[in-house]
């Protein structure tokens, strides 16, 4: 929205208005997160997008990041690339 990219913004506000199953944050998605991080080399907002897949049973990650990413290390879930390359 900063950037005024309206159909941007609509996507994601579609988007996230299907979800119907959300991560609850507490201690236990917080130390899977560190411990996704500390093996993966994952970011904390990509430790924590794992962690909430995981814990909720989910059967892929869907990203933009490329194939060499840390995101890409993730154990126990298929990770997909929307990246070109």
């Amino acid at each position: 929205m900063f950037y005024k990219r309206s159909d941007e913004a609509a996507f994601y506000e579609a988007f996230f208005e299907a979800v119907t199953d959300w991560a609850w944050w507490d201690d236990a998605l917080l130390k899977q997160a560190l411990v996704l991080a500390s093996r993966s080399g994952l970011s904390a907002l990509d430790a924590l997008h794992a962690a909430a897949a995981l814990s909720l049973g989910a059967d892929e990650i869907v990203t933009t990041e490329k194939l060499g990413r840390p995101i890409h290390r993730v154990p126990g879930i298929l990770i997909r690339t929307l990246h070109p390359d």
